[in-house]
């Protein structure tokens, strides 16, 4: 997860940070087991972004959870929208089979392996497409709004979260000091760059907002720890590619150490991106045509 910052001790080639896909579908993979106990920060996101459909008048006969994780938000949108279908998709096989097993009530999720970049989803065929964050694992956020759109029948909604480029700045300012040479964490979309991305790629109304959520730990181990967990590890084609020798993981920490706050607590800091973005309605042109008056 990690953006570059411009500096001259930065040797990192154009584009390392950008995450690789395959390698997330593994992690992902792997991670779906311990995932909810781990996914403090997903559900409060997620929570959040629910929230925001109390506001918009919208009642969808199908809905599309992208990157629905283990399908926690898939089955509290079930709750939402009675008698809509839901469709829960992720990347990775493990999670879409726990996402199957959710249910409100008598009703289930249909669960798809899929990936975002490519949707197995007809044009023009959902009415909601709810993102919780998924669209930071992918290196081409433009192919993926593009399939939102595109999935999406006229005056349907993109309603997503991502996060944005202060996302665990003291993690990348840390693993900056110790390795420069290296990514350790992925890059991510500034929320203005994500604005005009919505409206080069046919989003009507597109609006972006953010907010920080910062978590604590005791100890550095902790945040490492929840990170592998959830599959949030270093996805991108500049990370290290050998074993961490013990001194440059000894200068990471020493460098994470000088965030200590007064209470004793190590922070983790999220910039969490919200954007939310229509479909067009179709516009019928009508030519009108009668005879002229003599």
């Amino acid at each position: 997860m990690a953006e570059r910052d411009g500096s001259a001790s930065d040797t990192r080639p154009p584009g390392s940070g950008r995450p690789e896909l395959e390698r997330v579908r593994r992690a992902f993979g792997r991670a779906a087991a311990g995932y909810d106990a781990a996914a403090v920060l997903q559900r409060e996101v997620g929570r959040r972004l629910l929230d925001r459909l109390a506001y918009i008048r919208l009642r969808p006969r199908r809905v599309l959870d992208a990157g629905c994780g283990t399908g926690a938000e898939s089955v509290q949108l079930l709750a939402r929208y009675g008698g809509c279908e839901v469709i829960a998709l992720d990347l990775a096989q493990p999670m879409a089979r726990r996402a199957a097993r959710r249910r409100y009530r008598w009703r289930r999720p249909r669960a798809l392996c899929g990936d975002i970049h490519r949707l197995p989803l007809a044009d023009a065929t959902v009415d909601l497409v709810f993102s919780n964050l998924a669209l930071q694992w992918s290196s081409a956020p433009d192919a993926v709004l593009g399939e939102f759109l595109r999935v999406l029948r006229p005056g349907g909604l993109a309603l997503f979260s991502t996060f944005g480029p202060d996302t665990l700045g003291e993690l990348r300012a840390a693993w900056s000091a110790a390795d420069p040479a290296h990514t350790h964490v992925n890059d991510f979309m500034d929320l203005h760059d994500l604005g005009d991305l919505m409206m080069a790629r046919g989003f009507a109304d597109p609006v972006t907002d953010a907010e920080r959520i910062v978590l604590t730990y005791t100890e550095l181990s902790g945040l490492m720890r929840d990170l592998k967990a959830i599959g949030a590890q270093n996805h991108t084609l500049g990370r290290p590619r050998t074993l961490m020798g013990k001194g440059r993981f000894h200068r990471f920490r020493q460098a994470y150490e000088r965030y200590r706050r007064a209470d004793g607590r190590l922070p983790a800091t999220f910039e969490v991106v919200y954007g939310l973005g229509w479909k067009a309605e179709q516009r019928l042109h009508v030519r009108v045509v009668g005879r002229s008056a003599s």
